[in-house]
């Protein structure tokens, strides 16, 4: 026997993809509402069939094919049967789907669907951090004395954090215990003064500039420490710059932030990268000098570093200190916050706590 005789006629082939379209939408046929879940995966289902039985590698496909090998005069008989086949097999899909189609997106909707009765719910809005706020605050202050806002970058190279700052090589902030170092050699800034550098060999002379940002120490956490702080830089270098002009910038900023009765008092200090060098405090914003627990019943509060700039940090930028000279001021952004609202701990500041935070809304 050959293969050919073996082979199915083109009609039998015909009436087997029908029984087998037959046998698998017999489940589809009748269509009882359930769940959203279920309707859904007929849905997916259904296009599955579909594509068996009309898609291009279908039975049917294969069958359409074959009507030019019908007996001519048999040919037009075939093939209109072929087609009725496929407009029964389309009708019966259609109508399936469409009755699923509904019920899904009946289901969706009720769902999806808002009860415009029950009362809104508002959206919890964001709100600036008190570190912001107060930053923002000295921005506007040495804006409107006429200095620029600078930024740079927190990690830096040994000359940035060190040299430049004139701080020796056997100086202890060099040491690993006060710094954090990277694997590579480089260090976190551990203070805004850097921005100093960066600005003088960028800008020139003269130049004012305040630069607020992050510093980091290797501090142990505690009510008046952090390893990760902020602080706000300021430098002016010109022509005849003295110590007055340090002192009264300082004051009428104090004034302009705490009242114009602010009184400030500077007293001797030491800092490698400025000579002289003075800690600046202001009388008490809250007991106005007369002593409470804000200023320890000192009646002043301890603000921030400053001195004249160093001749040697003019010299490593370029700049000759016989003919420029300057002054610098720091202090820390975050010790000034607690201050203002009263904290306790500055570590409130760092942790987070919205139940904290929402309080300087």
């Amino acid at each position: 026997m050959t293969d050919s005789q073996t082979e199915s006629s083109p009609e039998q082939q015909l009436e087997a993809a029908r029984k087998a379209f037959e046998q698998e939408f017999e489940r589809f046929a009748r269509f009882t509402a359930g769940d959203l879940e279920t309707a859904v995966a007929e849905e997916r289902a259904l296009a599955d069939l579909r594509t068996r039985h009309l898609g291009k590698k279908s039975a049917l496909a294969v069958i359409k094919k074959l009507i030019g090998r019908v007996a001519p005069d048999q040919r037009a008989a075939f093939g209109q049967r072929v087609q009725a086949t496929e407009t029964a097999f389309v009708q019966s899909l259609d109508s399936a789907e469409l009755s699923r189609a509904d019920y899904i997106q009946q289901e969706r909707t009720a769902r999806e669907s808002i009860d415009v009765t029950l009362p809104g719910r508002r959206p919890r809005f964001g709100h600036r951090h008190p570190i912001t706020l107060l930053r923002e605050r000295l921005e506007d202050v040495f804006v409107a004395l006429g200095y620029v806002i600078e930024d740079d970058r927190e990690i830096e190279t040994d000359f940035f954090n060190f040299t430049a700052l004139n701080i020796p090589e056997n100086h202890p902030a060099r040491g690993w215990q006060d710094t954090f170092y990277t694997t590579d050699g480089f260090a976190l800034r551990s203070q805004t003064s850097t921005v100093q550098i960066h600005a003088m060999q960028r800008r020139g002379v003269p130049v004012r500039m305040i630069a607020p940002g992050r510093v980091f120490r290797r501090d142990t956490p505690d009510p008046t420490h952090n390893p990760m702080f902020f602080q706000v830089e300021g430098l002016c270098v010109d022509r005849g710059i003295t110590m007055a002009h340090l002192k009264g910038t300082v004051a009428e900023f104090l004034r302009r932030l705490f009242g114009p009765d602010t009184v400030t008092r500077f007293r001797p200090s030491y800092f490698p990268f400025t000579e002289p060098s003075a800690e600046f405090d202001f009388s008490c914003f809250k007991c106005k000098g007369s002593g409470c627990r804000i200023c320890k019943n000192s009646g002043w509060i301890e603000l921030g570093g400053s001195g004249m700039v160093h001749p040697n940090v003019l010299r490593t930028v370029g700049v000759d200190p016989q003919e420029y000279s300057g002054f610098a001021f720091g202090f820390g952004i975050d010790r000034m916050t607690a201050l203002l609202y009263e904290l306790d701990d500055i570590r409130l500041l760092f942790e987070n706590d919205v139940r904290f935070l929402e309080k300087f809304r």
